[in-house]
């Protein structure tokens, strides 16, 4: 039985359909029960949980075989990394009175950094909690992902524009399709290893915002030219989503540090997977939904 959280998600959905697939037992973490239906007519047991509920999720731990864990973004509270610590000690404890055998954690790019990575330093929070736990557990570094261009389709489409907060607008970074995280979270998660696994995770090749608006204008059949926007109205753009002021503070910051270097696939030794979807897949797939 693999236990897989974050279903809503783009991730998690996915791993939880792979394993579905291939005839594996399969039981998903559900915050919202009015969702549960859907699941179970497709093969899944429910477990109805919120992941800082330490005795709901020993519950939805029993008897599995192993969890793919995805950390709620919880960017409307102000005390977001407290959150996420009190989140991954609940957790935490209920693998361990679960006695699950194996994790595979959904983290992120530059969670090896100590420092100014903003947002991304709750990743580095669960990893460090979870590597306590004396388990196999592997940490799935994913590089930016593919689909947060989707917020930019209506000023492509309507504008040809395409705003950006990475710059300069043709450097390229590691980028990757949450399909493909989803697929090779599914696929490990049924391999044996021991102890503390990090596998980074980006797509075919890195690309740039220029990039993403080529593959912009190509789906959408009009000129889009990428542009950088100036830091100092950085807080003002990312104050229209429904972000509390301590996550537009973490988003500046690993923005900056995407762009200055900081966050980078850096460990030559590291395991490292490569997607199959390109930004082209990707964008044209947002654009038939949106």
């Amino acid at each position: 039985m693999y236990v897989v959280t974050g279903v809503t998600g783009r991730t998690g959905r996915v791993v939880a359909d792979r394993l579905l697939e291939r005839g594996e037992a399969v039981r998903v973490v559900l915050r919202d029960a009015g969702k549960a239906q859907a699941w179970r007519e497709r093969g899944a047991e429910v477990a109805v949980a919120d992941l800082a509920d330490m005795s709901a999720m020993t519950a939805a731990f029993s008897g599995a075989t192993g969890a793919y864990l995805v950390k709620p973004p919880g960017y409307d509270r102000e005390d977001l990394f407290e959150h996420a610590q009190a989140t991954t000690d609940a957790v935490a404890e209920a693998v361990r009175r679960a006695e699950v055998p194996k994790l595979v954690l959904l983290s992120s790019i530059g969670a090896d950094r100590e420092s100014g990575v903003g947002v991304i330093a709750t990743n580095r929070l669960a990893e460090q909690r979870l590597s306590t736990l004396g388990i196999p557990v592997t940490f799935l570094r994913a590089a930016y992902f593919m689909e947060n261009w989707a917020r930019v389709i209506e000023p492509a489409r309507a504008d040809g524009v395409l705003p950006s907060l990475l710059s300069p607008t043709d450097r390229a970074i590691p980028m990757v399709a949450t399909e493909d995280i989803g697929a090779s979270a599914a696929d490990i998660i049924g391999q044996s290893w021991e102890g503390i696994r990090i596998v980074d995770l980006d797509g075919p090749r890195a690309y740039s915002p220029d990039d993403i608006a080529e593959a912009f204008a190509k789906a959408l059949g009009r000129s889009v030219s990428a542009v950088a926007i100036d830091e100092a109205q950085w807080a003002g753009v990312l104050a229209r989503h429904p972000f509390s002021r301590t996550a537009i503070e973490g988003f500046i910051t690993m923005n900056r540090a995407l762009n200055n270097g900081h966050i980078a696939f850096a460990d030559a030794t590291t395991e490292h997977v490569r997607g199959r979807r390109t930004i082209d897949d990707v964008i044209g797939g947002l654009l038939v939904t949106q």
